[in-house]
């Protein structure tokens, strides 16, 4: 299945592939000028192909887990102080992504959406340190019961699309699609302090299966007092 947040590329980029193909095999001399043409635009529909597929996921279930939000490769694990959103010491999870990696995102827990900012930004690679703060992204704050869940959608030196369908006050579900990053990128995930983190550093991800973490039993009661 073609994820529907790529439709736009995916059928432009067909096109394109299918006219380049025609083209050289009605015009182009020599031989193998025009083998390598349509090799091109074979190998060329394949990779868009991959890139925008939207396999369906069967999410784990628990109001407590936090689950990735993207596919690709746990870069980092450290704890950091977040001001924006969490207002507390927390713990990062940095996820890249891969152009190999599915690129269609998910809701890490179930909740309300109660913040988001777009920040315009520059292009570092995905995996640098300094892209968290520096790149193009889409920052998004959800929450329910259990606690809090900060995370990013971030631009990298290949991508340079980000789409998010989420509004402030929407109400979601865990697993759930609600966007991608468009051919390579990186997306941070903040959750609290006292969250038990289940992956470590060079864990695949699989967007809406993997438990990240679990919120820490203790924190519903404090925040209900």
């Amino acid at each position: 299945m073609i994820t529907r947040y790529g439709y736009d590329v995916f059928f432009t980029i067909t096109t394109l592939c299918v006219i380049l193909a025609v083209i050289a095999f009605v015009f182009v001399e020599p031989k193998a000028i025009r083998s390598a043409l349509i090799m091109l635009s074979i190998v060329l529909f394949g990779f868009t192909l991959n890139f925008f597929r939207d396999p369906d996921r069967t999410t784990p279930q628990g109001q407590n887990l936090i689950i990735a939000p993207a596919d690709g490769e746990v870069i980092a694990l450290r704890k950091v102080h977040e001001s924006e959103f969490l207002n507390d010491d927390a713990q990062q999870i940095s996820i890249f992504m891969s152009p190999l990696n599915v690129h269609v995102n998910r809701n890490p827990i179930s909740g309300i959406v109660a913040h988001t900012r777009y920040v315009k930004g520059e292009y570092f690679a995905a995996n640098a340190e300094k892209a968290s703060e520096r790149n193009e992204q889409m920052v998004i704050g959800m929450q329910n019961a259990e606690g809090k869940v900060l995370f990013k959608q971030i631009a990298g030196f290949i991508a340079r699309r980000i789409v998010c369908s989420l509004k402030e006050k929407d109400s979601v579900t865990m697993g759930e699609r609600f966007g991608m990053i468009k051919f390579g990128s990186r997306v941070d995930v903040f959750v609290p302090k006292n969250a038990i983190i289940r992956v470590e550093v060079g864990e695949k991800t699989r967007a809406g299966e993997t438990i990240l973490a679990e919120f820490f039993e203790a924190q519903k009661g404090a925040q209900s007092r």
